[in-house]
């Protein structure tokens, strides 16, 4: 990817890069930590009935544990942006944060022989649901159609409701297949790496691909033209 791609493309690289990662992120979550999502709060309100319901192999202060620590983030990043007005400058604060928050989980990971339970249980859900929250609020005020980075919902809607089937014309169709796609390849990666290595490669690899796709956006020329955008 290239300056001369423009801000649209690069932002939309950077955007695939955090839809990876979502992936990877609730398979070490979801898989690791018990039946809990990290990224994808839609999913944790469903587990957290599942789990107030008395369903096997649920939780609900781990269900609550994600919810209350996303909504601290997202109310966090809410006030930053009080006081940023690039949004360069919030896209880049939010990968930042992401980007340590989830180092920080891989270390808790590695100190440990298992986050399924106990302290770094509830440690890395915080910090995964801290980090996720404060993104969600980013992307959610960059308002970029089609990537939410973490809901793929509308996303299918979309792809479903606007096709040639449906007597649409396809709009955005490379854009929401690519989201579609990413949540995937994340989510088969996390898979793997968690069952054969355990959760602090894969945590260590979301850290390094946020931090790395961070520096790459912010060097970018294309990237100081997102501050144009409308």
């Amino acid at each position: 990817m290239t300056d001369q791609a423009g801000p649209s493309t690069m932002l939309l690289w950077t955007l695939t890069v955090l839809t990876v990662v979502s992936g990877l992120v609730d398979a070490v979550s979801y898989l690791g930590l018990g039946h809990v999502f990290t990224a994808n709060m839609t999913g944790n309100v469903v587990l957290l009935g599942f789990a107030a319901a008395g369903a096997p192999g649920f939780s609900i202060s781990a269900s609550l544990a994600s919810l209350g620590s996303f909504l601290v983030g997202a109310a966090c990043a809410g006030r930053l942006t009080l006081h940023i007005t690039s949004r360069r400058q919030w896209l880049l604060t939010a990968m930042a944060v992401e980007g340590v928050f989830s180092g920080g989980a891989a270390a808790v990971a590695s100190s440990t022989s298992t986050i399924g339970s106990g302290w770094p249980r509830y440690a890395v859900i915080a910090l995964l649901a801290f980090a996720m929250g404060v993104r969600n609020s980013t992307i959610r005020r960059l308002a970029v159609p089609d990537v939410t980075t973490t809901v793929l919902t509308m996303t299918l809607t979309g792809l479903a409701a606007d096709s040639t089937l449906a007597g649409g014309n396809n709009p955005k169709v490379g854009r929401r297949t690519t989201a579609v796609a990413a949540m995937l390849a994340g989510a088969f990666i996390g898979a793997i790496l968690f069952l054969h290595q355990g959760a602090t490669i894969p945590l260590t690899a979301v850290a390094v691909a946020v931090l790395l796709a961070a520096a790459i956006f912010a060097r970018s020329g294309a990237s100081h033209q997102l501050d144009a955008a409308p």
